[in-house]
This record gives structure tokens, sequence and C-alpha cells, in this order.
């Protein structure tokens, strides 16, 4: 039996957090739900999934459409784009099979990439690489999540390019249902022993997803999300707290862009695993640093509860604090002794987004 090869390739960087990263996962329970209700994608349908933050890698092999799961996703510092290319190209390599004078290979892989923000790694070599020996073996689509995706890019590396905004997560529902109506109709034409349609980015559109047309690339927004990493003081768990820019009004008073002084209000504060370091590209400069007086807003720990995540420990890193008094900080096991609240600002280095 030829297979054919569905290759997710993530975005899981840290302004993926929270609703986010939430949605793509219900995205994709969506798609392998209603796939399985197709009698000849269960026959041909494999799916792997490919995972970037600072760092890529496989978090699922390439497997049968019955045998799949949604993982759940990490969260990392970082976009490593290039990265996760090569880690696409070594998997394309190795894990679809070729045709041979003995064997019929696979169909050509189907690749969405999902990504909501710039790369922060180097990409030119990998696009080079994928436009001469891996575009003509495999069709890649480039999704954009919200405003912070460059879109100039991902138009190197294929002429394949839609756009979601991500407003109340409805586009990702519509993107899902669109991916599993385009994937079986892949699959309902090999099944017949017709030639396969291809994947329709016409029908993209009725869909109400934007394709992103030469001419139309857009430099991303800047500065849409602040993202600060701390720890808990009881139990040094880590956790992520995301600030998002407010909205301004204009000289009519319309709330239609991001704020020009640079003020972000919280949009929550999230538990993570130890695994976060894991995905987190190692910096090579000093964090870029964010005032307190430009964030709104301070979460209590998501581990135990304290009042604050907002406390500034020995190393100049966050942790938790729950009031006046001597603790120790859960990054350097220095002790830090805290006074009454102040209004003072600091500042704090940001991650890397």
């Amino acid at each position: 039996m030829r297979r054919l090869p569905i290759f997710f390739v993530l975005d899981v960087s840290e302004s993926m957090a929270g609703e986010p990263l939430m949605r793509l996962h219900k995205a994709m329970e969506s798609i392998v739900e209603q796939l399985r209700q197709d009698p000849n994608a269960l026959e041909t349908v494999y799916i792997s999934v490919i995972a970037f933050a600072g760092r890529a890698g496989m978090v699922v092999p390439l497997v049968e459409l019955m045998s799949f799961y949604p993982p759940r996703l990490p969260l990392g510092g970082g976009t490593a784009l290039g990265e996760a290319l090569d880690e696409l190209m070594v998997r394309i390599e190795v894990d679809v099979k070729k045709t041979t004078p003995n064997q019929r290979g696979d169909w050509e892989p189907i690749v969405y990439l999902l990504t909501d923000g710039r790369p922060t790694d180097r990409t030119a070599d990998a696009i080079r690489r994928w436009r001469k020996t891996f575009s003509s073996r495999a069709h890649l689509i480039a999704v954009t999540l919200g405003k912070g995706a460059d879109t100039r890019i991902l138009k190197q590396l294929t002429d394949d390019v839609l756009m979601l905004e991500e407003e109340g997560g409805e586009e990702l529902a519509r993107f899902a249902q669109w991916v599993t109506a385009s994937v079986a109709a892949q699959s309902q034409a090999l099944d017949a022993g017709r030639a396969a349609p291809g994947i329709s980015l016409a029908k993209a559109g009725d869909a109400g997803i934007t394709l992103v047309k030469p001419g139309d690339e857009s430099t991303p927004q800047d500065d849409q999300v602040v993202v600060l990493t701390g720890r808990c003081s009881r139990n040094r768990k880590p956790y992520l707290l995301k600030y998002q820019a407010l909205a301004m009004p204009d000289v009519l008073g319309n709330f239609g862009g991001t704020s020009p002084t640079g003020i972000y209000g919280l949009e929550g504060c999230y538990g993570l695993e130890e695994d976060y370091f894991d995905w987190t590209a190692q910096r090579t400069a000093p964090a870029t640093p964010v005032s307190t007086d430009q964030l709104e807003g301070v979460a209590p720990c998501p581990h135990c509860g304290a009042a604050t995540t907002f406390a500034l420990g020995g190393c100049d890193h966050l942790m938790c604090c729950d009031g006046p008094g001597e603790q120790t900080c859960p990054w350097c096991d220095a002790a830090v002794n805290f006074g009454p609240g102040s209004n003072d600002a600091f500042d704090v280095g940001r991650g890397l987004g």
C-alpha cells in the first residue's frame, strides 16, 4: 500500500503560550477525528509532527492515521525555522519511501508549516536547499498565525502562504476543516487510481482563509508580545508570564493599532514543564530588557498561588513571592530579603518569543 505522508511542522515558541497553543492542539484533534471517518484516509494517510521553538525536533514519527494521537505540544523560547526545515528534510529523506525498480514509493508528502513569528536562527541555507532539492518532492503550505509572522521569509520558501488572523480561534477551526477536506480528496482520488488533484489553495480562499499573493508580503508587527520566565519559590517549577501590546486610540478615538508607547497588558501566567529549557535556544547576546512600568497587571503563581510572580531574585531572575520576609531564590539558592511593596520600576530580561 502506497502511503500519503502528512507532516505538521508546528511553531511552539513562547508567544504561542496559552490560548494559541490550546487552539492548535484542538485543530489537530479535529483534523484527525474527521479524517478517521474517511475509509480511504484510514488506508493511505500517515502523519508526523515536528515542533520548533528555539530548537526543533520530531515529536511524533510518521505513523498510520489510526495510530496517531495529537501529542502534548512543548513550549520554548525562540523560533528556529531553519532548524525545523533541516529536521523536515531529514525526515522526508529517511521516512518517505522512494520508488525503486522493486517497489512503488509513497505519494508526494504534504507539509503544513504553521508559525506565528519571525525566525530567530539563520534560514537562508535551509530555504535554498529546500527549493533546490525538496520542493519538487513535497508540497509545502506555510500558514501564519496572527500578525507577527514574517511572510517575506515564508514566500522565499514556498509560493503557497496562507494567513490566519487568529481572532477567537475561528479561522484555525476553518483551517482544520479545509485541511481535512483537502487530504480526504487526495486519498479518495489515490484510492480510485486517479491522479491526485493536489491541494487547492482556491478552496482555502472559499473557506475564508487569506492567500498571500505576490506583492502582498508584509513586515511583521514587532513587539506584539512580551514573555518573561520565572520560578516558583516553593517548588522551583518554572512559569511563563505573557503580555500583549495594548491597543491605543488614534486621533479619532478608534482602537486600530498597537500602542506606540510600548505598553503591554497581562494576558496570563502559565505553568511550564522543565522541558521548556530543552526547547529554548541558548542566548548569544544579553536579554533585551523591558521596564516594569511598561507592563500592566501582575499574576499569582500558577504553582503555589503566591500573590505575585514579579519578585526579583538574587540573580535577577523572576520568582514568586507572598509577602515581606526572607526567601531562597529558586534559581541560584541565594537568600533574598523582601521588604514592603514598592512602586519603583526595574528592568527584567525578556524571553526570545
